[in-house]
């Protein structure tokens, strides 16, 4: 299996501090001249006119940077641009192909890591031959430094760095190259070391029951399983802070001068929004399939994002799951976490289960208002916990079972029986865990009487993630 150490590292004096700052600024400055020669090339100008982004002189820098990065270093730099690049190319083919959503915003080439000016991103890439790691009581971080730096410095052999924290993956079978940057919302250093771990640590599902997702925005998740189990991860809050530090960049960029279109602190906010999107994921993803597993779910079905463009309720609902919840990005850490606890994720149809009546069929004669969905033929149920279940019942032969025990009394408010019994679990994120919320059993109606927690509108920009 594919999996990723993070970790924080220190160094051991301040003039290793200085060391590492300038080993990465320096990786930064040659990230930006090979993406400067590309970018021209690419628009055509400067006298590049007809020229591949290709045909830039990759060689002439990294034979003017290996002295300070070292040449395996300045080379995996260069390489992770044109990594950056291929991925643009592709994203472009695919927002012009009318028959693939999978890019819904015209893609840009790859950015800029600062500059000299404003200071530089400090960031670099070690291939996997040129650093290693010993975990243990006092675990250490050593990566290769050019020797233009070692003079400088008086330093001999490879920068040594201490890491902080246990990691997730101490016993790989190799390891893949290694990103250290420096973290600036909370001013450290940190390291990600993709491993390969051998496949006798994933763990074997009890049964084989099956659970589906219907991935939303005002509610992340909404899952229901063959045991009769529905579970509910609430994104109201998350998103709310999502969209206030949204304002405050969008407030920011506003009052930049003419020609810029950054700066350190919209960055920084820029990658404090991400950092708080993906640890509430990578916690929805770990609580979700400890709880499945306990279950014996061997398969989750998840809807595909072109079912999700297409029926989902409103445009705002769609911008929120790209902009907000990342849909694609939510989808592959799902897939990733579930390996290990041997769950398979399948990407199935989920067209219409979002207006679909369970009880009488009908996708015409169903009213969603906010969390409700009813039908005229009498059913009323949560909207996202009823697609999660017809979902499920499209795509298994199992029946869904009733929860062998009542959640609660305030289940006679539902007009559907079998679907108050169903109604299980609600999730609210603390910025830690995600726990059970006070509101846990209430049924739509009793939420629609509390002016708490009414979904109210708002746009959602667009840009970094």
């Amino acid at each position: 299996m594919k999996r990723t150490n993070t970790f924080a590292v220190r160094p051991l004096s301040i003039t290793g501090e200085q060391l590492l700052r300038d080993l990465l600024d320096a990786s930064a400055a040659l990230w930006n001249e090979v993406n400067y020669e590309r970018l021209m090339r690419y628009n055509d100008e400067d006298g590049y006119e007809g020229e591949d982004v290709w045909d830039a002189d990759t060689g002439a820098l990294e034979g003017r940077y290996k002295g300070v990065l070292g040449a395996s270093t300045a080379q995996q730099v260069i390489r992770k641009n044109s990594e950056a690049w291929r991925g643009f190319f592709e994203n472009k083919k695919a927002y012009h192909d009318e028959s693939n959503t999978s890019v819904t915003e015209h893609p840009r080439p790859p950015g800029f890591r600062g500059n000299e000016d404003d200071g530089r991103q400090l960031k670099t890439v070690i291939r996997n031959t040129s650093y290693t790691v010993a975990w243990g009581d006092r675990s250490r971080l050593e990566i290769l430094v050019g020797s233009e730096l070692k003079d400088r410095y008086d330093h001999t052999g490879r920068l040594r760095l201490e890491v902080a924290g246990n990691p997730n993956w101490p016993d790989y079978e190799k390891q893949g190259r290694l990103d250290l940057w420096y973290d600036e919302t909370d001013s450290t250093f940190r390291a990600s070391q993709p491993v390969t771990v051998s496949d006798d640590v994933r763990d074997t599902p009890l049964a084989d029951e099956k659970a589906a997702l219907d991935i939303g925005a005002n509610n992340l998740v909404a899952c229901t399983t063959t045991t009769g189990e529905q579970y509910l991860y609430e994104g109201c809050e998350l998103f709310q802070r999502f969209r206030e530090t949204t304002r405050e960049i969008a407030r920011l960029q506003s009052k930049l001068r003419d020609g810029r279109y950054s700066s350190e602190r919209i960055r920084r906010l820029y990658r404090k929004r991400t950092r708080r999107r993906d640890h509430a994921q990578e916690a929805l993803c770990r609580d979700l399939l400890d709880r499945l597993y306990a279950e014996a779910v061997d398969i989750v079905y998840i809807g595909g994002l072109t079912d999700v463009l297409e029926t989902h309720w409103s445009v705002e609902t769609n911008a929120k799951t790209h902009n907000f919840w990342a849909f694609k990005q939510f989808t592959e850490r799902l897939a990733c976490t579930a390996e290990e606890y041997g769950i398979s994720v399948e990407v199935r149809s989920e067209a219409w289960t979002s207006q679909e009546c369970p009880q009488c069929s009908s996708t015409d004669r169903t009213t969603r208002h906010q969390d409700t969905l009813t039908c005229s033929c009498g059913f009323e149920g949560h909207a996202d916990l009823t697609a999660s279940e017809t979902f499920l019942k499209r795509h298994t032969e199992q029946a869904v079972r009733p929860m062998a025990r009542p959640v609660s009394s305030e289940t006679d408010s539902f007009r559907d029986a079998e679907n108050a019994q169903r109604f299980q679990a609600r999730f609210e994120w603390d910025d830690h865990n995600w726990s059970e919320s006070p509101r846990s059993h209430e049924s739509p109606k009793e939420q629609r009487t509390d002016p708490s927690i009414v979904h109210h509108n708002g746009n959602v920009a667009s840009g970094e993630s």
